[in-house]
C-alpha cells in the first residue's frame, strides 16, 4: 500500500515555542493538520481530511468564531485534501472511504469535498458528536461540516487485538490492511488509524497525542501551551495519559515493526513526508527534496529541540 502525506491545512496559533516547540522568531506557532491519502486495490482512502474547501469559503459560517481565533488556521485552498489529491493525478471521486480519528473541526471539514466516500468512524465518536453536551463539544464538534451523514458508517470498539491494543477489522468495503485502533481520552470515541505497509505498520494517533517529544520513553514533554491545549480539549484524562503510556510502550518495544504519528506535529510531519508544512504534496520543492529525501522512518525518541 502506498502511503501519502498531506497537510490539510496549518494551524497558527499564538504562542510560538511555547505550542510547536520550534518557532522561536514568531509570536505564531505552526502546527500540522496531517492526514493520510492511501492507495489501496479498492481505490483511494483518507484517513482524516483536515479543513474542507467550504471552510477556506466561508470560515465563520462552519467553525467556531473561539476556535478561529484561538487556532488561526492558514485557510489555504490548494492544501486542503480535494486539491492535493487533484495535484497528485487522481480525481476526487477515486476517494471512495474516510476513516476518521475523530470528528472535530480539523479533522473532519473535507468530509463535504468528498459526499460520495463512504465515511467510517466509531459509534462512540458519533454519539458524542451528535449529542454536543458541553460548551466546548460546541465549539469542536460542527455540524455544518457533516452533510455526509447519510454516507457515515459506525463501529463499536473491541476485535482482534493489534500489539496489545484492541482493533475494529474488517471495515466495509475497506481493505483489510486497515485497521481502527481505539485510543479515547481526547474524545469518548476517539481512534487511531493503523495502516499495513510492506515492512511495517504506520499507527497514525490522531490527537492521541500532540507533540513527538510525548513518546520519549524517559522524560516524556510537552511545551507547555500545547499541554495546556490538549487539557482543555481533553474528554477522560486518565484514558487520555493512559493511551499515551501504551503508545510510548508500543513505540519502543515494537520500534521496527509500528512507526508511530499523530497529527498535529510538524516535526514529524516534515520528516514522513520530506517536505516543509507550508508546501502541498503536488509542488514540492528540489532543494528540499535534495536536502531532505522523503523518508516515513521517524526516529523514535526525538529530543527537544533548545
Amino acid at each position: 500500500m502506498r502511503v501519502h502525506h498531506l497537510n490539510c491545512v496549518s494551524s497558527c496559533p499564538l504562542g510560538g515555542s511555547l505550542m510547536d516547540g520550534r518557532s522561536k522568531r514568531s509570536l505564531h506557532a505552526e502546527l500540522a493538520c496531517h492526514c493520510l491519502l492511501l492507495e489501496t486495490a479498492v481505490g483511494l482512502v483518507l484517513v482524516d481530511t483536515g479543513y474542507g474547501l467550504k471552510d477556506v469559503a466561508a470560515p465563520r459560517s462552519r467553525l467556531s468564531p473561539v476556535m478561529l481565533a484561538m487556532m488561526q488556521p492558514e485557510l489555504r485552498p490548494e492544501m486542503t485534501a480535494f486539491e492535493q489529491v487533484r495535484q497528485l493525478g487522481f480525481e476526487p471521486r477515486d476517494v471512495r472511504d474516510i476513516v476518521l480519528t475523530h470528528l472535530d473541526f480539523d479533522h473532519a471539514g473535507g468530509l463535504d469535498d468528498f459526499p460520495w466516500a463512504r465515511v467510517h468512524l466509531l459509534a462512540d465518536e458519533q454519539a458524542a458528536a451528535f449529542a454536543r453536551r458541553t460548551v466546548i463539544d460546541r465549539m469542536r464538534y460542527r455540524p455544518a461540516q457533516w452533510g455526509t451523514r447519510a454516507q457515515w458508517k459506525s463501529y463499536q470498539g473491541g476485535g482482534e487485538p493489534w500489539f496489545g491494543f484492541d482493533s475494529v477489522r474488517e471495515l466495509d468495503g475497506v481493505s483489510t490492511d486497515i485497521a481502527m485502533i481505539p485510543l479515547t481520552g481526547h474524545t469518548l470515541g476517539h481512534s487511531g488509524v493503523a495502516v499495513r505497509r510492506e515492512h511495517d505498520w504506520l499507527l497514525m494517533c490522531g490527537d492521541a497525542y500532540f507533540f513527538h517529544g510525548e513518546m520519549d520513553p524517559v522524560k516524556p514533554w510537552c511545551p507547555p501551551g500545547l499541554r495546556a491545549y490538549q487539557t482543555m480539549m481533553e474528554k477522560d484524562r486518565s484514558a487520555r495519559l493512559r493511551n499515551q503510556e501504551r503508545l510510548r510502550t508500543l513505540a519502543k518495544e515494537h520500534r521496527s515493526e509500528v512507526t508511530v504519528l499523530c497529527s498535529h506535529d510538524r516535526t514529524e510531519f516534515e520528516r514522513a513526508s520530506g517536505r516543509p508544512l507550508s508546501v502541498p504534496i503536488g509542488q514540492r520543492q528540489r532543494a528540499v527534496n535534495a536536502r531532505r529525501p522523503v523518508n516515513d522512518a521517524i526516529p523514535l525518541f526525538p529530543r527537544p529541540q533548545h
